[in-house]
């Protein structure tokens, strides 16, 4: 059965330390209120399939749209916020200079680094046995580590990633990074990102969130 969904509330399909969290700040930074239906896809048959529902993939993050339009895919649900409310500057508009930067990496984000986190619960998604799983983990974790490095070298933060205004690809970074191999590789990795990323953390209106979804 479908949850409740009034025709004019967002409603959010995520769970603690994944990737939803990123719409949930994106949403409590735009002020706009959503439901949240709470529920780890990757541990939990009973959230695939109160997910599938909505996104065949049974994957969060999962957002319907009021009228019943599904969204999936953060990256994409995060350019979607962003750009339907550009009062609140959370990503540089068409004619901005870093535009074309901003895309750049929020792709870069999603399908270097994100993606490979869908292959730790289960190696034998890429062929591998499970005797395996501690080396692939290794590996991907490596890889991770790589794409930061890789990242880091080629921006020029400001207070931001992409300059003096925070965007919604620095609330990306600040929740993958939390991710395998975790913050402190991060750090190590990306020396001239890491103040961009602690000052998303340090943000009043997004602590308690951080402190609500990431408990130590």
């Amino acid at each position: 059965m479908l949850p409740e969904h009034p025709a004019d509330t967002l409603l959010l399909y995520g769970a603690a330390a994944s990737g939803s969290v990123a719409v949930e700040a994106a949403l409590s930074l735009l002020d706009i209120p959503f439901r949240l239906i709470e529920g780890e896809t990757w541990s939990s048959e009973a959230a695939r399939l109160q997910v599938g529902a909505q996104n065949v993939m049974r994957q969060i993050p999962t957002l319907v749209l009021p009228g019943g339009e599904t969204l999936t895919e953060s990256a994409a649900i995060l350019l979607h916020l962003a750009d339907t409310h550009p009062q609140a500057r959370l990503s540089p508009g068409l004619a901005d200079p870093s535009r074309a930067q901003f895309l750049r990496w929020m792709f870069f984000v999603s399908s270097a680094i994100y993606a490979l986190h869908w292959i730790k619960p289960d190696v034998g998604r890429i062929g591998a046995p499970q005797s395996a799983r501690d080396d692939v983990v290794r590996a991907v974790h490596e890889r991770i580590a790589f794409c930061w490095r890789t990242m880091d070298g080629q921006l020029e933060p400001a207070r931001y990633l992409l300059g003096d205004e925070l965007s919604v690809l620095d609330i990306y970074v600040a929740v993958v990074s939390r991710f395998g191999p975790w913050r402190e590789r991060f750090y190590a990795e990306a020396p001239r990102m890491t103040p961009a990323i602690q000052r998303v953390d340090e943000d009043p209106r997004l602590k308690p969130l951080w402190a609500s979804r990431f408990p130590e």
